[in-house]
This record gives C-alpha cells, sequence and structure tokens, in this order.
C-alpha cells in the first residue's frame, strides 16, 4: 500500500514539475502568482514526441534535450529580469557574456572570489540537477501514459486544440500572460530575433563609425577654443538624475551641488550645467565612456567591441591630435588595458597599480575618489608641464555604495595609509543589501563623498588654465532608481576663463552645479560633435 502512495506521489509530483518548468520562463517574468494558471504547449509536446518515439534509448536522450532546452529558457528569462533590474534592458545572447562576466567581476568584488566562485558553484550544480529532474520528470509521465497511448494521444490533441482556441481568443487572468502559454517558445523566438538584430546592426555601425567629418581636420583647426588649457573629463559613477531630483536622498546631494557652487565662484569659477541621456543603465559604465568620446550610440558589450576594434576618432584621439598629453585615470582597473592606447590613443594610462595607493579597499572602490583627484594633482598639475586632457573615473560611488571612505585632511593623504581604520567603521554589504531604503541611503551618501572630493580638489589646486567636463555615466541600478526610470545624467562644464563658457552660450545650459527639472536634455552620443563644433576653428 505504503508504495503504491509513494508511486502516484512521484506521478504527480512529475506532471507538476513538468508543467512548473514549461511555464517557468512566463512566472520568472511576471509578478503574479497567477502566471502559474496557464496552459503549456511545450508540456504537451514534450509528452506527444516521447510517446511516438518507440526506443527507449532515444527517449531518454530527447528527455535531456528538452530538460536542457527547458532550463536554458528559465535562466535567459532570470537574465533578463536581472539585467532589466541592474541595467534596464534584456540579456543579449549575442553581447551579454561578457556583460555577465563583468557582473561576476562586481559579486567578487563584494562577496570575495571564494564566496563568489562558491555561488556560480551552486548555481551551476542547480541547473545539472534541475535539468536530471526534469528529464526524469518526462520520462516518468510519458511512461505513464504509454500503456495508454491511444488514448493519451487522443487527448492530447484535444488539450492543443483548446489550447488553440484559447489563444487565439487571448485570454489572459494576468495582463501580459496570456492562458495559452508557450514560454519556452517565445523565449527562443526572441532571443533569436535579438541574435539576428545583433548581427544585422554590425554593418550599419561600421559605416557611421568610417564617416566622421571630425576625424579629417587638420591639427589646427582643432579645440582651438582651448588651447593652453588642462582639460579634464570627470565621469562620476552612478550620478544620474535620481542623484539630484525627486528622491528620498536628493536634498544632501543637491546641497552639497549648492554649496559646491559657491565655494567655487569664490575661487573664481563659472559653471553650466544640464543633463545627457545615457546609453546605459545600471552599471557597464564603459558604453557611456565610449559614446561620450566617439560621438556614436554604444549600447551593448557588443557594439563596443566592433567600434573600439575600429578607428573612430574620440575626444582623446582628437585633443592628442591637436597637441595635448592625454591621459587616462581608472583607479578600478587592475590590469593594463590596451584599448586605451590603441582606440583611445591616451599618452599614458594610470590605474590601481601604478599611483602609489597604500591604503584599504572600499569593496568595488580600489581607490578613494579623493585620493585619485589628489594624486593626479601632484603628478600632472603641481609642476610646470604642457597641456594636459585626461579623463578621470571617480568610482567610490560604485555599487555596492558600501563602506565608504571619509573625507581626511588634504595634507593628510600621503599613500592613502591614512584611509585605514575607515572599511572597518562601515557596514559590509551583505547587512546593507537587505534594506532598499538602506541602500538609497548610502547611494546618496556615496554621490555626496564623490562630489565632496571633487570640490576639494578644485578649490585646492591652483591652475587658472583648468577646464572641467563633470558628468555621470549613468543612473544606478533599478533598486535605487525606481521601475521606469530614465537614462538622464548630470553634466557641468567648470571653467575659470569666462571665454570658455562663452563658446556653449548657445547651449542655453543653466549656471551652476545643480541643473533644475526644466535644464536641457541631449543624448549622449550628441556630445563629441557639439563640444569639437563649439571649441573649433569657428
Amino acid at each position: 500500500m505504503t508504495r503504491r502512495v509513494v508511486a502516484v506521489l512521484l506521478d504527480v509530483l512529475s506532471a507538476v514539475l513538468v508543467m512548473l518548468a514549461c511555464l517557468a520562463p512566463g512566472l520568472i517574468a511576471s509578478d503574479s502568482a497567477l502566471a502559474l494558471v496557464r496552459i503549456p504547449l511545450e508540456a504537451v509536446l514534450a509528452v506527444v514526441l516521447l510517446l511516438l518515439l518507440p526506443w527507449p534509448v532515444a527517449r531518454r536522450v530527447v528527455a535531456v534535450v528538452l530538460a536542457v532546452v527547458l532550463v536554458v529558457s528559465a535562466l535567459l528569462a532570470a537574465l533578463d529580469r536581472v539585467f532589466s533590474a541592474t541595467v534596464g534592458r534584456s540579456f543579449d545572447p549575442v553581447s551579454g557574456w561578457p556583460e555577465l562576466a563583468d557582473g561576476y567581476g562586481v559579486v567578487s568584488d563584494s562577496t570575495g572570489p571564494v564566496g563568489a566562485a562558491l555561488l556560480a558553484g551552486l548555481v551551476g550544480l542547480a541547473a545539472l540537477a534541475t535539468v536530471a529532474l526534469i528529464a526524469g520528470a518526462l520520462l516518468r509521465v510519458s511512461g505513464l501514459l504509454r500503456p495508454r497511448r491511444r488514448a493519451a494521444l487522443i487527448g492530447a490533441t484535444a488539450v492543443a486544440a483548446g489550447w488553440l482556441v484559447v489563444a487565439l481568443v487571448g485570454a489572459q487572468l494576468v495582463p501580459g500572460e496570456p492562458v495559452a502559454a508557450a514560454d519556452t517558445v517565445s523565449t527562443g523566438i526572441a532571443k533569436t530575433r535579438e541574435a539576428v538584430a545583433t548581427a544585422g546592426a554590425q554593418a550599419a555601425r561600421a559605416r557611421e563609425a568610417a564617416s566622421d567629418r571630425y576625424a579629417q581636420l587638420p591639427a589646427t583647426d582643432l579645440l582651438r577654443g582651448l588651447r593652453g588649457k588642462d582639460v579634464i573629463v570627470v565621469f562620476v559613477e552612478s550620478y544620474g538624475r535620481v542623484a539630484v531630483q525627486g528622491t528620498s536622498f536628493s536634498p544632501g546631494v543637491d546641497a552639497v551641488l549648492r554649496r559646491g557652487t559657491a565655494d567655487l565662484a569664490a575661487k573664481g569659477y563659472s559653471e553650466r550645467s544640464a543633463f545627457l541621456t545615457s546609453s546605459t543603465f545600471g552599471g557597464i559604465s564603459w558604453l557611456a565612456h565610449s559614446t561620450l568620446q566617439t560621438g556614436l550610440w554604444i549600447d551593448s558589450q557588443q557594439k563596443y567591441d566592433q567600434v573600439t576594434a575600429g578607428d573612430r576618432f574620440t575626444l582623446s584621439a582628437a585633443f592628442r591630435k591637436a597637441g595635448w598629453r592625454t591621459v587616462s585615470d581608472v583607479p578600478s582597473d587592475t590590469r593594463p588595458w590596451p584599448v586605451g592606447t590603441s582606440f583611445y590613443h591616451y599618452d599614458e594610462q594610470l590605474n590601481a597599480t601604478n599611483v602609489g595607493y597604500a591604503g584599504p579597499r572600499f569593496s568595488y572602490a580600489r581607490i578613494p575618489d579623493q585620493y585619485t583627484l589628489a594624486h593626479f594633482q601632484q603628478r600632472e598639475l603641481a609642476k610646470p608641464h604642457a597641456p594636459v586632457m585626461a579623463e578621470i573615473d571617480l568610482v567610490s560611488s560604485h555599487t555596492p555604495w558600501t563602506p565608504l571612505p571619509q573625507l581626511v585632511p588634504p595634507d593628510a593623504i600621503g599613500d592613502g595609509s591614512v584611509y585605514d581604520p575607515q572599511p572597518a567603521q562601515g557596514l559590509p554589504p551583505s547587512v546593507v543589501w537587505r534594506d532598499p531604503e538602506h541602500v538609497k541611503q548610502l547611494y546618496g551618501e556615496s554621490v555626496q563623498y564623490s562630489l565632496n572630493s571633487l570640490f576639494s580638489f578644485l578649490t585646492t589646486v591652483d591652475d587658472p588654465n583648468l577646464v572641467l567636463v563633470v558628468l555621470g555615466d549613468h543612473q544606478p541600478a533599478a533598486v535605487v532608481s525606481g521601475a521606469g526610470a530614465d537614462h538622464d545624467v548630470p553634466i557641468s562644464i567648470v571653467a575659470k576663463d569666462p571665454a570658455v563658457l562663452d563658446r556653449i552660450s548657445t547651449w542655453k545650459w543653466e549656471p551652476g552645479m545643480l541643473p533644475s527639472p526644466s535644464a536641457p536634455v541631449w543624448r549622449m552620443d550628441a556630445f563629441r560633435d557639439r563640444f569639437l563644433s563649439a571649441f573649433g576653428s569657428g
């Protein structure tokens, strides 16, 4: 009797598992458990296929293949959800793999390499175990129906017909989730279309990259309005519109910007600010950097790889051609960056290995922003020098936003050892990320720290020819920005020489470092051409 009960229980569990596996992509994408109340076409087709196969070995092979397809489909749906929550778009099956690897790097930075490896191993083992369970469930269900194969096929035909009727009617219990479900099939079709579209766009991007009138200009016609100036493009990590408008943490950031604007005015600076619409969201910062520098809309790793393999004329290349010494300063990098030389044409690259930092690491941010700016000032600006153009990345406001560094007196920075006690004074990400409100609070504090570091640098450095372009790379992840947030980031141009801002007077950007809600908004790929035009020979 007990054996009979166990057998019936296993039969029921196998049928439920097959149904769940087929409905999993839609369930993952949906916010409602009502997504389970649907008819999965894949379950019917899988059982019919196994019933029609006469050879046991063939049935086992097909069952495993079907299980792999179902698990892969569910994983793709999960990746879509994760990517949508973090970078504001779905997972691209062609270009998304390097981005997935970069995401693993962020997890490793937050949890440690051992924790990240264990997590990845557990996911892999869970996927293999799920494949085995689904394959076993398919074989058990088809084995249960095989003695009644004729009746089972007739029933399957009836269910398929009912599915077709429901599909044609378009019945839905959950908005956007038809009762007639074909989640695995639709996921496969959608990802195939994405792959084809990605491949088809490559030729168009190559043509766009090749047609560049600024690359043909002589050096004498490039950037004449900035001759003799030190020009620094400062990217503030995750500095988005939500940092300055309409959130629980924006008043604190706004106060820093207003106070900083007043401090800069006392030192003879003026500023103009607006917004740019970034090509990325929540992460993958280099897509925004390359979009700004190239004037091309680069919103995926595949596009980035394609463009940076070519010779598109970048802002850094324009400055170098016009006679500036060019420098990149990326304190999160620990390895050589070949693209910095082959594509951006920087004369020198600074990173975590060659700036003399001997202090502690702050989660993802290896080096505090205050140290990055102070070291750059001492290395490049403090002594007599030829005009320099640099891109500096401020990374202290990078997720997970904890623990955060604190400002120290400029004359105490030294080699960074002064920061040694600070990481232990903050909370680890595993604690902070249990509470979304706490995450938002620390995000706001991290942006305040980065901006305060910038203002401290500007009010300390004595360089009347200094010009800065300060902007965010993207909005923070959806846990901070919220669902449906735009991709806008603040941008400011800061200078002491009034002639610099006179060159952009037609842009109608607003005075100060804090753009209002009605400030102009450009796409980020429009900046390069407008900048080169404003400061060119005209």
